[in-house]
Parts: structure tokens; C-alpha cells; sequence
């Protein structure tokens, strides 16, 4: 199995994207990538626009190699409204009929609208798929956070490669895991590579600080029950304090950013 991570925040950006190859089975999962609009009320620096560019171009040419996209759902550092990077492809995404409401409602059915007829649009939520090298499947909606949020619900996907044992799971926006729920699924997944976006402890000051332990200590959970290696990014490398809010998580050794 090959694991590629084409934009993160690690790498400059806000986006998760990633490519995954096993065998013949090639699949581009949530190819979107954004900027933050203001840091220190300042915008975003040239910097930061040609590490936006260098992303784009990334998932666009991985884009051209996958044959499945999965789109866990419809915030904008997640996916892509082009029907470009999508045509003639299964696309697997968060089923907007599922716990998907407001301007992420509007999305999908702007991007079901623009795929329609160019590629096969297939509602992700619990979706499962078998092949000779490979297993595909795609969890119920998990909170975007604590449950009930109004950030809405996530789809994870895992993928699993027989021949090598490897279980790979891409569990996108489930911050930390803060909810139980989404620890408890992961859990029974076993992953053997979790890639997920850690607590959000940028905005500790809101949420407090009970709920981001909860984050950590879940994480630490998962790597208990499974023995798995975590890349975590995302939400939790927007905190300037990660290398040391999230001591915890590194100091297993099991944790990488």
C-alpha cells in the first residue's frame, strides 16, 4: 500500500488530500485545499499563495492517476466544486440526504448537479466495496467534533490491503477524536495507519480545556487497542503550541505530524 499525502497543513495549507494506491486499486481522497482568510488580521502572504498553488497542482496530477475519489464531506478544504478532477470516475461522497444541512447542503447539490452525467456519483455513507487486492469501506456519518455540532457529520474511510495486513484509515475532520463515537468506530477499524486531524486546541480558549483532553486521551485509546501509527495534521497543527499541548501524543513515538 502506498499512502501520499498531496496537501496539509503541515505542508502550508488547509486540506487533508491524499492518495492511496494498492494493487490496480488507485484512489484520491478529499482534494480540496484552502487558505486560512486572515492570521493576526493579516491575509494570507505570497508564501502561502504559491504553497496553495504547489497543492492544486499535486492533487490535480494525482487526480489524473485515481480511479475512485472519495469526499468525506463538503467543507471547502475537502473537496472540489470542479467537475474536472472527479470526471469519469466513481465518486464516493458524504450522502446529503445524511445529517448534511445549510451551505454544506447547497454544496452537494451544486457538485451532484455539475457531476451529473460526467461521473458516478455514489452516497458514501456505509458504503463497502471488495476487490482482488483490496477492501473499501466508508463509515456512517461521524461528528465533525462533539456530537451534535453544528459543523455537521464526517464519513472515514478505510482501506484495507491484504496481501501486506496493512489497514489504512482516513477519518478527516473528526477533531481529536473529541466525540466517543467516532473513537469507538475507529477502534473497531484496527488501523494499522490512522490519518486524522487531532483536537483543535487553537480554539481551547472556546471550547475548553476538558473537551481537548478528551481529544488526546481518545487518540491515546485508539493506539492503545490497535498498536497503529497516526499522521496527525489538520486542526491540531493550527495551535502555534502543538509541540507542546500535545506532548502526550508524541512522546509515544507512534504519533507524526
Amino acid at each position: 500500500m502506498r499512502v501520499i499525502p498531496l496537501a496539509a497543513e503541515s505542508l502550508g495549507v488547509r486540506s487533508m488530500a491524499t492518495y492511496v494506491e494498492v494493487g490496480r486499486t488507485r484512489i484520491l481522497i478529499d482534494p480540496g485545499a484552502t487558505l486560512a482568510p486572515a492570521r493576526a488580521n493579516l491575509p494570507p502572504a505570497e508564501q502561502e499563495w504559491e504553497a496553495l498553488r504547489r497543492a492544486n497542482d499535486r492533487i490535480s496530477a494525482y487526480a489524473t492517476r485515481a480511479e475512485i475519489v472519495f469526499v468525506s464531506h463538503y467543507h471547502e478544504d475537502h473537496y472540489r466544486s470542479d467537475p474536472a478532477s472527479y470526471a469519469g470516475r466513481l465518486v464516493l461522497a458524504k450522502d446529503p440526504r445524511k445529517l448534511v444541512s445549510g451551505l454544506q447542503a447547497r454544496r452537494a447539490a451544486a457538485l451532484a448537479a455539475a457531476l451529473d452525467g460526467s461521473a458516478r456519483l455514489q452516497p458514501a455513507d456505509g458504503y463497502e466495496r471488495q476487490e482482488a487486492e483490496c477492501s473499501l469501506r466508508v463509515s456512517p456519518p461521524l461528528p465533525h467534533g462533539t456530537e451534535g455540532t453544528t459543523l455537521g457529520y464526517v464519513t472515514a474511510l478505510t482501506v484495507v490491503d491484504r496481501a501486506e495486513r496493512e489497514r489504512f484509515v482516513f477519518a478527516s475532520d473528526v477533531q481529536g477524536p473529541v466525540s466517543p463515537v467516532a473513537a469507538g468506530y475507529l477502534i473497531q477499524e484496527r488501523p494499522t495507519l490512522l490519518y486524522l486531524s487531532g483536537p483543535p486546541s487553537y480554539l481551547e480558549h472556546e471550547l475548553g480545556h476538558a473537551l481537548i483532553e478528551r481529544g488526546i486521551d481518545n487518540l491515546l485509546r485508539i493506539i492503545d487497542a490497535s498498536g497503529c501509527r497516526v499522521i496527525m495534521d489538520h486542526h491540531a497543527l493550527r495551535d502555534a503550541r502543538a509541540a507542546a499541548r500535545f506532548a502526550r501524543l508524541w512522546e509515544t513515538g507512534r504519533v507524526v505530524r
